[in-house]
Formats: structure tokens, sequence, C-alpha cells
């Protein structure tokens, strides 16, 4: 038996925008616009009224733009999520990634191009992608609520006082993220200590613009220092390095000093940057002692990655079914029994910091 469409609620202050998805949607298998909304107010009465799974966001709007519309849903424990509709701008990219960071889904970015049906196809291609993947956590969610009797999951100071410690000291944590990944990061890095001994670098799937404004973002609540990819920085113990969007990043040894180098790399998994990429430039640099921490997201990047650094003698952490957003990322590393840990999101910070402790012991 087919399941029912995704009903779709289209929030936009443009009529010629919302005219637009409409068009496009209706060529998307499994989705159904159930209305349109004008701004932020009328959005809110529309979502009491027709109570739709999704809806489609746009950012900047008068009088309330998006992250205060998303902010209010969460307010009133609403049940629709968002895909967040933005332009490659300074400002929105800065309430985007706000966005993401209170919860929004994912997002997308408005189709700049001079020829209207290459525009069309983009915002129909990056809708059904977000559709699909929004449909596929949708229904694990329902299937973890009708099998609630799920074994509990050990605490995090249970599970790694349990384990065995690394061989050799770990000498960088490597996270990977994709859909969900701004909102795991806030909860991940708030939570790390500014005495943690090594370097953290981080793979966001975000356009350029994007990840400097995470990056800030970051930064503000968190006691380490967060900052954006830029080439030559050096990865030092209090460091987080977040990888520009639209650039590969890798690891390099120079004498006693890790440095960051940004390059025009192809991509890989259709990714850049990608968490393949830097894993492999990792083993190199510190011989295979590093933590990888792969989080929500779709696809499967850092799968070969993670395999390689097993095979080098590292570890790897995995975010749980339970609470990811996309089961993607940490699925296929799951499934191909590379995790030494499966841990929810509010464990990750602890269970890194014990890690790298007890490996420097050993």
């Amino acid at each position: 038996m087919n399941s029912a469409p995704t009903t779709i609620l289209v929030v936009d202050d443009s009529a010629l925008y919302r005219q637009s998805i409409d068009i496009v949607l209706r060529e998307v298998a499994d989705a159904k616009i159930v209305g349109f909304a004008k701004d932020g107010l009328h959005a809110l009465e529309k979502i009491a009224n027709l109570d739709p799974d999704l809806l489609t966001l746009d950012v900047q709007m008068p009088d309330m733009n998006g992250i205060e519309v998303l902010r209010e849903i969460k307010r009133r424990r609403l049940r629709p999520k968002a895909i967040m509709v933005s332009s490659l701008t300074s400002e929105g990219a800065q309430v985007t990634t706000d966005a993401l960071m209170e919860g929004a889904f994912d997002f997308i970015l408005k189709p700049s191009s001079s020829e209207p049906g290459a525009n069309r196809q983009q915002l129909r291609d990056a809708l059904e992608e977000k559709i699909s993947a929004f449909r596929e956590a949708s229904t694990m969610r329902a299937q973890r609520a009708r099998h609630p009797e799920r074994k509990r999951e050990a605490a995090a100071d249970e599970v790694v006082e349990s384990a065995p410690a690394a061989a050799n000291a770990c000498q960088v944590v490597l996270i990977g993220t994709s859909t969900g990944g701004p909102e795991a990061l806030k909860i991940v890095l708030s939570k790390l200590p500014a005495e943690l001994s090594v370097p953290v670098l981080v793979v966001q799937h975000m356009p350029a613009e994007y990840t400097r404004t995470l990056a800030k973002r970051l930064d503000e609540i968190s006691q380490l220092n967060v900052v954006e990819a830029q080439d030559g920085i050096e990865a030092c113990a209090g460091r987080v390095i977040i990888a520009k969007g639209g650039k590969q990043m890798m690891l390099r040894r120079r004498g006693e000093k890790l440095l960051v180098r940004v390059n025009d790399d192809p991509p890989e998994s259709g990714v850049r940057p990608a968490v393949d990429y830097l894993i492999r430039s990792a083993i190199k640099a510190v011989q295979g002692n590093a933590l990888a921490v792969i989080m929500t997201g779709m696809g499967r990047d850092g799968l070969t990655g993670c395999e390689q650094l097993k095979q080098a003698g590292g570890y790897v952490f995995a975010q749980s079914q339970e609470d990811s957003v996309v089961y993607g990322m940490p699925k296929a590393i799951i499934e191909n029994d590379l995790a030494d840990r499966v841990l929810t999101l509010g464990k990750f910070a602890p269970a890194i910091v014990r890690h790298v402790k007890r490996s420097r012991r050993s």
C-alpha cells in the first residue's frame, strides 16, 4: 500500500516564487501542496488550520522572517518541519544558519541563473532531494514509535569506560555531518571543554558563505575557538576548524605542527568538502591516531575514510538512529561494523573527552 503524500505549506512573500514552487512540486512524486502563505503570521494561521507535514519557508520576509517563524513553531510545539529557502547572501546565510541551528530540517538555495528553465530544474531537483530525505526520516521515526521497546543505550561513561584505550595517543578529532548537522554541532561543540588537548576538524556539507557564518555562530557558544578553514592555518589544541564550503580540506604535518590545507580538488560522493577526503589526509598526517565522529546526514560520505582509518588503528564513533535527523551517514558506518561507539548527541562530548584522555594515558 502506498504511503500518504507529504503535505506541504509554501511560505514566501513573493507571489512569483510561490508560483514557481507550486509548479515544480507538481512534478515531485509523493508531495502535495495544501496551502500558501505570504508572510510569517499568515503561515502560523495556515499551520493551525492545515497541519502540514512540511514547510518551504522563505528566509527573508517582512515583519516576521523565517527564523522567527521557526522559533514560534517550536514555542507552540507545532508539528511541521521546515526546509528553509535562502538566497546566497550574507544576510540569507546568517538567518538560514540560525534556523538550522534551531532545528530546521534543511535548506535550499534560490536559483539565480539567467535561464528560467535551468532555474526550475535546479529548484525541482533540490526540493525533490530534500523531500525524499524528509520522507525517509519520517518513516524511520514512525517505525521507532511503533517499536518503543528498543534496548536502552548505555550512558557515555558506561560505554567508554568499558572500552580498551587506544594503542597510541589520539592527535585529532574529525567530525563529519550533513543534514541536521548545524543543530548537532551546536549540541556537541558547546559541551566540549576549553582544555581539550587535540584539535577538532569538521566537515559540514554547506556552501561557502554558510560555513563562515556557521563557524561564527558556533564560536559564540563554544569554549573552544571555532573558525572557518583558511589555507595554512594551524590545527592546534583548543581550536575547531570548519571546512570551507565549496573547497576540500586536508590535514598535513610540518615538523611538529599540524596544518590545514584548503584546495579545489574535485568533489567526492558529489560533495565538496568531503569527509572521506579529510579522513584520508588525517591518516597520513597522524599515522591513523585519530577519532572520527560521523553524525546525522544524507548519503555515505565518510564510509571509505572510516574503513581506512580503522585499518590504520584509528577509532570511529557514530550517531544513533534515535536522534539522527537523517540516518544516512551514520547508518553506513554502523551497518559496515565500523563504529566503536554508537551514541546519541548528548553523549558525544563526554565520550570524545574520555577517549582523548584515556588514549594519552595508555
